[in-house]
């Protein structure tokens, strides 16, 4: 039977500011890549939303970014390497100490935003990411694309590393993501998502943009818990994947 989790964005509320469904959400994914206070996420919201996923059995990940409430992490930063470092550190020991208080624990890192696509292509970056979750634990497992350099990188320096496709993100013909710059690099229908989610669970293939197939191995995939209609979308790709005989579960198990 394949295998395949199935992970969302949670914890990124700030204050009175409410984003995405949480409580919902997890009810549907095996795995929450929980906003760190960088990117998004204050630590009464992502407290809670710690408590829910414990409650619900769901595997942790720090979700890690540059350091830009403003810009939702969505902006590139040319951060010093030792700076970038002590930011991750920073990051994941706060989520771990809101784990701990919650009853569950962090059992993976997932970079956010301009960090997560800089760091898949950006060796000195990425060292300084792989350098900080070594020095936390290094038992942590890192999300990282699927097919980029990242992975094998990460290999190399120690850690487990799965590679990751997106639900809702249209795909270039080389098996990267299209840029949310150009048309059509959301999808909306959560229909279509789902049987695209069913093929590559099935075969390793995705349909790309420009109509051709492309290859993504992927042992994860992610839906954007803040898209319009993230919940029925996610809901259909479990309900689908389910249905045609595939068992959801996190790669990273049940919290230590």
């Amino acid at each position: 039977m394949p295998t395949i989790d199935l992970n969302s964005d949670l914890g990124e509320s700030f204050g009175q500011w409410s984003m995405g469904d949480d409580a919902a959400m997890l009810d549907i994914v095996t795995s929450a890549n929980v906003a760190c206070g960088f990117h998004a996420g204050d630590p009464a919201g992502i407290l809670r939303t710690l408590k829910a996923a414990a409650a619900k059995g769901v595997t942790i990940g720090a979700h890690v970014a540059y350091p830009d409430l403003v810009g939702f992490g969505r902006r590139n930063m040319d951060i010093a390497s030792d700076e970038l470092s002590a930011d991750m550190i920073y990051q994941i020991g706060a989520l771990q100490a809101l784990a701990t208080a919650a009853g569950t624990a962090v059992r993976y890192v997932k970079p956010h935003g301009a960090l997560y696509n800089t760091i898949a292509h950006d060796t000195r970056q990425a060292m300084a990411v792989i350098e900080a979750i070594r020095a936390v634990d290094a038992r942590l497992v890192l999300v990282a694309l699927a097919g980029s350099p990242l992975i094998e990188l990460a290999r190399r320096e120690g850690l487990t590393c799965i590679a990751e496709a997106f639900a809702d993100r249209a795909y270039t013909p080389q098996g990267t993501l299209v840029s949310r710059r150009e048309a059509g690099a959301v999808l909306h229908d959560a229909e279509q998502v789902a049987q695209r989610m069913l093929r590559l669970v099935r075969t390793g293939e995705v349909e790309a943009i420009d109509g051709s197939v492309t290859r993504i191995e992927a042992d994860s995939i992610c839906v954007h818990g803040d898209s319009p209609g993230a919940i029925q979308m996610a809901r259909e790709v479990r309900q689908l994947l389910e249905q045609s005989g595939v068992s959801l579960q996190s790669f990273a198990g049940a919290a230590r």
